[in-house]
């Protein structure tokens, strides 16, 4: 069972800090409307995709919307302001259903509120090297003792874990 998950691909994407507290199991989601937001979008939009679609469980990876006839990882979020970090989640899946034998997959991002969608490809050779190297980073932030700095930058004031970072600051 992989210990690294598709969440944490994600933050890695956004704050190391944040992945590692994560990691280690200090969690501020709960604390944040903006998190109880997208996950009340993710939950009410799409209600006709439950038919059509399977939750598929590999290598400790949860998906939850895959399209077994088109191959498609569907992925829903609430704004596209992460959409490097929302397309490497969709890749790492891509990769996990690859290294598991469902080739030529796909994944569509989709923004509800923006009535957008992106879609992410993969590419075995190129992506898998590069998830790989995604992989081994983190597992080398993760298993760092110090939890890695305060990114300080804008998209800190927005995060659930705001507070906690900036406790000591004045």
């Amino acid at each position: 069972m992989n210990l690294i998950n598709a969440t944490l691909v994600n933050l890695y994407h956004i704050c190391h800090r944040e992945m590692w507290l994560h990691h280690h199991g200090i969690r501020m989601e709960h604390t944040s409307e903006v998190v109880y937001e997208g996950k009340l979008i993710g939950e009410t939009t799409y209600n006709e995709r439950a038919v059509s679609n399977r939750q598929v469980e590999l290598d400790g990876v949860k998906i939850d919307y895959y399209d077994p006839k088109t191959k498609t990882v569907h992925e829903t979020k609430k704004s596209d302001k992460m959409e490097g970090a929302h397309v490497a989640q969709v890749k790492y899946y891509l990769y996990i259903l690859n290294r598991n034998g469902i080739n030529g997959a796909q994944g569509l991002i989709e923004y509800p509120r923006l009535r957008e969608r992106t879609r992410v490809e993969f590419d075995p050779e190129n992506d898998g090297a590069e998830v790989e190297s995604w992989l081994a980073d983190i597992g080398r932030i993760l298993g760092q003792e110090q939890c890695p700095p305060v990114l300080n930058k804008p998209v800190c004031k927005r995060c659930s874990y705001y507070d906690f970072c900036y406790s000591g600051e004045e």
